[in-house]
């Protein structure tokens, strides 16, 4: 096999690694409030909410495709969906993605937003300094301190215990929460989710710390890999804690 093949192949196979964890991850963070679950149909995962009692109250749905063309994913879609949706549509970082948005638009969607997919080994974690004290949360006191000042719950009671599937930590200043983040343990590796800092707590290296604590403890229970999407924005702060980019994630809409 040529160099260049082999290092496609492996590209794929990380890609679809990470796919993993973000269907997992995702479905899990948004099951808080309402059971959201992962069916997969055909090549294609959605993640969509359980049943409920009334129609409106669903929430959007999020249809995860890699690999299958667009006209394809646009039919599977159209006969299994419950109604609105959005199409996460992942591409690997070795190619241009030019094609594929060429096929969505000519399906009639049009393109929301673009993030990078990155992945970390969780071998080498850099040590951070900033002026925040980084702690897990495993008190309902804790947890009620940034329950309080986040727009929506980031833990949940029953979650309050060292083998729950998720870890929630602080950045404390003065005893004062100034910053969170939580993993998500999955199959292939962990879900990096609700990452923030307070505005006026920005640019401190608060955001570094939390990541790199949780990515310490991520190692020391032998997750293999971190994974997490960001803005195009915002890369550079996780290529310096040595994320590595592995795919785009593209997020298309039917034009209204």
């Amino acid at each position: 096999m040529a160099k260049n093949s082999k290092k496609t192949a492996h590209s794929n196979s990380a890609l679809s690694r990470n796919i993993s964890v973000f269907v997992e991850g995702v479905t899990f963070a948004r099951s808080f409030s309402h059971p959201y679950l992962a069916e997969q149909i055909d090549p294609l995962w959605v993640l969509r909410d359980a049943p409920r009692h009334r129609a409106n109250e669903y929430r959007d749905e999020e249809w995860c495709a890699y690999k299958t063309p667009a006209a394809v994913v646009d039919k599977l879609v159209r006969a299994h969906t419950r109604g609105v949706y959005a199409i996460c549509a992942f591409h690997p970082i070795d190619t241009t993605d030019e094609a594929l948005r060429a096929e969505y638009k000519a399906q009639g969607y049009k393109l929301d937003g673009a993030e990078s997919v990155m992945v970390h080994a969780l071998k080498q974690i850099p040590s951070i300094k900033s002026p925040a004290r980084i702690q897990r949360v495993l008190t309902t006191d804790q947890a009620d301190a940034v329950n309080q000042i986040a727009p929506f719950p980031q833990i949940l009671p029953k979650h309050l215990t060292d083998v729950a599937p998720i870890h929630l930590y602080a950045a404390l200043i003065e005893g004062a929460v100034v910053g969170w983040v939580s993993s998500i343990q999955c199959q292939n590796g962990s879900w990096v989710s609700n990452l923030f800092v307070l505005p006026e707590y920005r640019r401190q290296k608060i955001a570094s710390a939390l990541l790199a604590q949780l990515m310490r403890d991520e190692r020391k229970r032998g997750t293999p890999a971190s994974v997490l999407t960001t803005s195009k924005a915002v890369v550079k702060l996780y290529t310096i804690l040595g994320y590595q980019s592995v795919g785009t994630l593209l997020l298309f809409t039917p034009k209204r």
